[in-house]
């Protein structure tokens, strides 16, 4: 290849990379699989490679430094970056609302409604369309130079796309992390023996901070654009809504959240709507945020002290709480892992009342000091998992420490922790009826076997009781053995035997999700079912060929390795199908008819769960979604479908109920 040839060939991938781009990180739309995109990502690093001299700053391939800056320099904003006032009540907002129509002598005001970010907020500067520099917020007037750390950020483009670039842009935003990305950001930092982050504002500022880049480019951070400072472009941005709409097609990811609102009782709505499905969305939010949409009516508005007069951040009630942490026992999992739980003081945090929060393992307890009979702060890590937060050690007294045991407390067999684990496990195996219990619970869940009326206090009993030990002899209950146990009754056997039996016929990705593989969550099930289509092929799969897999590292492919060379678990396994557990083969699905649309379940299914109608929908090549946007295709609803049935009607998105749905899905599976 002459160097003539590779400069045409790397300005090809270049366009071709930030369109990607583009389509997967600002319309949340890709076209093509990761696969593809690595391929042409992988070309492309190759060619600069050979021909260095073609490397400019904005391709794809200069995302992450090869060494540490010594230290964050100081930035100063062109314009200041300033805080916003805070309501924390209905009659603050509504007396927020009368100060602007009073000023502006008007009888009603749009607004802009967008979710308040929990992370942390930077300015990233772009001249020509080119990124230059990004900083953190700092005091307002000046940051931390983090332009190393922010390019690592895939959904921020390093040249801005589409038309009428502006000479200069100052794009406010906020750096975050999910939900998910920080679970699992903590799970890989307590296998290594890391710092495990309190929360996802902690590990996204953080990980943000970073003098190595190429730690950052190995955190899972996520970026929206909330507004502008400076500008110097052809475009007239009138509204905050069109400042959003441009952000978007210059390639900046913003809230799918984000919409226009008249008047102050469209905004308590919205501030309801939000707070309702708070729980269910991705990032952590604290409030949300309005803002007057009219730009010369901002103008004419202007600033008080530090906070402009035209925009106020509406607070959502703290989701922590204050309570005593009465004792700590150790909960003995599936897998042997030994968790030390809090037992708290009643306390409702987000109207659930919560008497137990996990404690993680031994190195969190040293790292925030914990001790039985401290006051804390307990909170719902993403609204759901209940957490211990902090100490409060004014209130210490009386307290005392806790020490891992030695021994299982369920079994009595030693308990070790391995080298490079954060976690002690129970080393009885399936001696240990807490891992059998464990498991089972498991097996029986709703997205593994489903089997309905198999909960924790009956399997318990029927443990103790001696008639089962593993999940196989699950099926070989009968009527008469159940219908003698306590509270149970000729009818509840005779239903959880149905239950059992309606189980057998189930998916392959189900059955593996199911075993208990240890790392082996919903999506790697899928994804060795969809690959490997029998559970025969996965028995024979070597370590190698799994890690070849999307989303299989060398951990995984390890713990499922492992898990197939056991003679138990393969008795097992031929047990359960011995018992009659059953799949489709993957050769008769249908085809991928509804490959690249984009669907959302609400309200109550009759003639299937929503858990079957999703599964149903991802054969089919469908993504299913659990909000509303503009991106989605269709709404399936049921009874009492609430919030999201509104908005679908409000943007225009096609409804279909359940019988339309059913007929839809039919058709399909006959093409």
């Amino acid at each position: 290849m002459t160097l003539e040839q590779a400069q045409k060939r790397v300005d090809s991938l270049r366009k071709l990379i930030n369109q990607h781009n583009y389509q997967y990180y600002a319309l949340d739309d890709p076209t093509i699989s990761d696969a593809e995109y690595d391929k042409l990502l992988r070309e492309l690093i190759d060619i600069e490679n050979e021909f260095p001299e073609l490397i400019v700053p904005d391709s794809p391939t200069q995302r992450v430094g090869i060494s540490p800056v010594s230290e964050l320099k100081e930035v100063i904003h062109i314009k200041p970056m300033l805080s916003l006032a805070n309501a924390f009540n209905e009659d603050e907002l509504l007396a927020f609302n009368k100060r602007i129509k009073d000023k502006l002598l008007v009888d009603s005001i749009l607004f802009s409604g967008e979710t308040k970010f929990d992370g942390l907020a930077v300015n990233i500067l772009y001249e020509q369309g080119l990124l230059i520099s990004a900083a953190t917020r700092g005091d307002g007037y000046v940051g931390e130079d983090v332009t190393h750390n922010i390019k690592t950020i895939h959904q921020i483009p390093l040249r801005l796309g589409g038309d009428d670039i502006p000479d200069l842009l100052e794009v406010r935003g906020e750096v975050v992390i999910t939900h998910k990305g920080f679970e699992t950001l903590n799970e890989n930092q307590r296998k290594l023996g890391g710092k495990v982050f309190a929360n996802p504002r902690n590990a996204a500022a953080g990980s943000l901070r970073q003098l190595d880049s190429r730690i950052t480019a190995q955190r899972p951070l996520s970026f929206f654009a909330y507004g502008i400072g400076d500008y110097k472009g052809n475009v007239v941005l009138n509204s905050h809504a069109n400042i959003l709409k441009r952000l978007q097609q210059w390639g900046l990811p913003v809230s799918s959240e984000a919409r226009q609102l008249d008047g102050v009782e469209a905004c308590i709505d919205y501030y309801n709507e939000i707070g309702e499905r708070r729980s269910q969305l991705a990032h952590d939010i604290d409030g949300v945020v309005f803002k007057v949409d009219d730009i010369s009516q901002q103008h004419n508005l202007g600033f008080v002290s530090r906070a402009p007069r035209w925009a106020i951040a509406y607070k959502y009630p703290p989701l922590e709480e204050m309570t005593q942490l009465l004792d700590i026992e150790i909960q003995v999992g599936r897998t042997g892992a030994l968790t030390p739980v809090a037992r708290l003081s009643p306390v409702s945090v987000g109207g659930v009342t919560i008497t137990n929060a996990t404690l993680h393992n031994i190195d969190e307890i040293i790292r925030k000091d914990v001790k039985i009979g401290d006051w804390v702060f307990v909170r719902r890590a993403g609204d759901v998992i209940p957490e211990v937060v902090s100490v409060i050690k004014e209130k210490r007294s009386n307290v005392s420490e806790f020490v891992m045991p030695e021994v299982c407390p369920v079994c009595g067999a030693d308990v070790l922790r391995q080298p490079g684990e954060a976690v002690y496990r129970c080393m009885g195996g399936i001696s240990c009826v807490a891992q059998n219990i464990q498991a089972i619970i498991h097996f029986a869940s709703r997205k593994a076997m489903n089997i309905d009326g198999l909960g924790e206090k009956l399997i318990m009993q029927l443990t103790e009781l001696g008639l089962i030990s593993t999940v196989a002899d699950l099926y070989s209950l009968t009527d008469k053995q159940l219908s003698e146990l306590d509270r149970m009754g000729s009818k509840s056997a005779s239903n959880l035997i149905s239950a059992l039996n309606k189980s057998k016929s189930t998916t392959l990705e189900r059955f593996i999700y199911a075993l208990g593989i240890r790392d082996v969550g919903e999506a790697t099930a899928r994804t060795l079912a969809r690959h490997y289509k029998t559970i025969e092929s996965i028995e024979k799969a070597t370590t190698d060929e799994l890690e070849m897999l999307n989303d299989i590292g060398p951990v995984v492919a390890a713990n499922i390795h492992t898990f197939f060379k056991q003679e138990h678990n393969l008795d097992i396994i031929q047990r359960l199908l011995l018992a009659g557990i059953k799949w489709e083969s993957k050769a008769a699905e249908t085809s991928q008819v509804f490959a690249g649309l984009s669907f959302v379940l609400t309200g109550s299914l009759q003639k299937m769960t929503r858990d079957e109608a999703t599964e149903k929908l991802i054969a089919l090549g469908a993504k299913v979604t659990g909000s509303v946007s503009s991106k989605t295709n269709y709404v399936v609803f049921g009874e009492d479908p609430g919030s999201k049935y509104e908005k679908a009607m409000k943007l225009g998105i096609e409804t279909l109920d359940e019988e339309s749905f059913m007929e839809k899905i039919n058709l399909s599976n006959t093409l």
